[in-house]
């Protein structure tokens, strides 16, 4: 486990395909990647959601945590979760990311570390189920697309049932290319991904936890799995430079990128689990794929 790696704040960041996916051997098959702020009790309870992917075939993956929080010391639960991890076999580092320029920018510092074929972006109010990393993986791999993603479900919702939005659209076939927009008819995809939809939803297809289907998404939040070379093909977050420092749904931005050039998928059942912690992103007058006229 290494800590407290601090990124340059005037390095020039980001080139698509500078790194990873390009060819060159790599010692994993995923790199997840978590950017984090204001989340000291959250964070520990991802990393440790993230150990429930170690398991025989599963992919092999390394965790590189960016925080934008102040000061030197990690708390010491983030020590701890970062610890089991290292004690399993995967590789954690510890990075400090300043000053605070967006979330994109944050991003895109964060996928510029990245030598994985594959890379999890994964919020750090977040938890996964076991084998669900497996699951993403051999969806990314069998559907050959460019991102697949597992909408995070809020655990309060449960027996909040909303059929009307529970509407479930499966690839019926390969997944592929699309161009969707906001205000679009399927841009009324993502309502699927509000409450705990995707749990009744799957429920209502009878799928058991071994089972997955490939759906149309407008976006996912929280849980998105990349073909990095898709990704950085796609521009990755480099637009970070066309948006003030203050927005949301830069990663919108970039799976709408993605998805037009390569395709993009969700899958059922969910195996990601929202925290329901109260937003770090309280202004969001900047919409990203607005602004940027998407």
């Amino acid at each position: 486990m290494s800590t407290d790696r601090r990124d340059a704040p005037d390095a020039e960041l980001g080139s698509a395909g500078a790194r990873g996916g390009g060819g060159e051997a790599c010692e994993f098959d995923v790199d997840v990647l978590v950017p984090t702020f204001g989340r000291p009790a959250a964070l520990p309870i991802a990393l440790v959601g993230l150990a429930g992917q170690v398991a025989p075939g599963a992919p092999r993956f390394r965790v590189v945590v960016s925080s934008q929080d102040e000061g030197e010391a990690w708390p010491a639960e983030v020590q701890a979760a970062a610890g089991i991890l290292d004690a399993l076999g995967v590789p954690v580092e510890l990075r400090r990311h300043l000053p605070r320029r967006g979330l994109a920018e944050h991003r895109e510092a964060l996928l510029d570390t990245a030598t994985a074929p594959a890379v999890l972006f994964l919020d750090d109010d977040v938890w996964l189920a076991p084998r669900l990393l497996h699951r993403l993986h051999t969806t990314l791999r069998r559907e050959r697309c460019g991102f697949v993603g597992s909408a995070p479900a809020g655990w309060s919702y449960v027996r909040d049932h909303r059929p009307d939005e529970a509407r479930v659209e499966p690839w019926n076939g390969p997944v592929r290319p699309e161009r969707v927009s906001p205000d679009s008819l399927a841009w009324e995809r993502h309502r699927l991904h509000s409450a705990a939809n995707m749990v009744h939803a799957a429920e209502r297809l009878g799928l058991g936890p071994d089972d997955t289907v490939a759906y149309k998404v407008a976006w996912i939040g929280g849980c998105v799995l990349y073909d990095t070379a898709a990704l950085r093909t796609a521009g990755g977050f480099g637009f970070w430079r066309d948006l003030p420092a203050t927005h949301a749904g830069e990663d919108v931005v970039a799976e709408l990128r993605v998805m037009a050039r390569a395709g993009g998928c969700g899958i059922l059942p969910t195996g990601a689990w929202h925290l329901e912690l109260p937003t770090t992103v309280p202004e969001r007058d900047v919409d990203a794929p607005r602004f940027l006229g998407l």
